[in-house]
């Protein structure tokens, strides 16, 4: 049985009183870095084990991670912003005395943190911005705007869900970059009290919907699910290390190891969506092209 609304929020916001953290005060922005590291685990980057790789330095392998964190840390900028418009827009109608409320507001706090975090990661690596194209910048803003119900909290989870796999895993590995495995960190701990709020919101909307609208949350998540998986890891990044944009995308997308990498992420959040049967019919195919099944 889910909890109610509120015995939930209750326990998260207690939890938020014992595990918030400053990035600006937890992280040492100013300690060096340490020489010929890795930024996320080699066997994760999107060209691992692919002749392009090989064909690369070391020096040169660890730079396209460090790109690779950057973009990933760009796309979650842009989702983290997605999920906070979303999250107000929710609020604007809700009864502001109940904890559900409350905690809403509190997870907004957080991705405001996050999202300084991140952008203060992107000015650290010394990487460019990795923006959403002009039509995924537009796709975003129709999702913020209009998305409720199960396509809004089965969006937030994708997002949350792939990036912290990548991020359980760097932050337990002290081979790499001590300033991505603490960034990691503070992301999971604080991202997990997100998680489980939008699991039990998700499980509530699922319940309530009619025929009619989880075909069509269906169709969005899939949608959602296929431009989360595209944005990772963004096609200029592959000109850090003198490989063309289309040249690296295509290996990329063709690259066994990368497509394992993908589905590797989803599980936890593929294997829920399949439960509550958000994954199904045409929608199906949409995942398939994200290599996210």
């Amino acid at each position: 049985m889910t909890p109610s609304r509120e015995q939930t929020a209750e326990r998260l916001l207690t939890s938020s009183l014992r595990t918030t953290y400053d990035p600006l005060i937890e992280i040492d922005w100013d300690a060096p870095l340490v020489e010929g590291a890795f930024w996320l685990p080699p066997r994760r980057s999107s060209l691992f084990g692919t002749p392009l790789w090989d064909g690369l330095t070391h020096e040169q392998q660890v730079e396209l991670t460090k790109h690779e964190v950057s973009s990933a840390a760009s796309a979650g900028l842009w989702f983290e912003t997605i999920l906070m418009q979303m999250l107000i827009r929710q609020y604007y109608d809700a009864d502001p005395t109940s904890r559900h409320a409350q905690y809403a507001l509190t997870e907004v706090a957080d991705e405001c943190r996050h999202s300084i975090m991140f952008g203060r990661l992107i000015e650290r690596l010394g990487t460019p911005v990795y923006p959403p194209s002009r039509v995924e910048h537009g796709l975003g803003r129709f999702l913020k705007t209009t998305a409720r119900g199960p396509h809004m909290y089965a969006a937030i989870l994708i997002a949350e869900e792939v990036l912290d796999s990548f991020q359980r895993e760097i932050m337990a590995d002290e081979s790499l970059q001590p300033l991505i495995r603490m960034v990691s960190r503070i992301h999971v701990v604080e991202e997990a009290r997100h998680v489980r709020f939008a699991r039990e919101e998700l499980a509530r909307a699922v319940e309530s919907a009619g025929r009619g609208e989880l075909a069509y949350s269906r169709l969005v998540i899939g949608f959602a699910a296929r431009m989360i998986s595209q944005r990772l890891v963004h096609p200029e990044a592959y000109r850090a290390v003198g490989i063309r944009p289309a040249v690296g995308l295509a290996a990329a997308r063709a690259n066994p190891h990368f497509r394992e990498t993908l589905r590797w992420s989803a599980e936890r959040i593929t294997t829920y969506l399949r439960e509550l049967g958000l994954i199904a019919g045409p929608a199906t195919r949409l995942w398939r092209q994200a290599g996210l099944l």
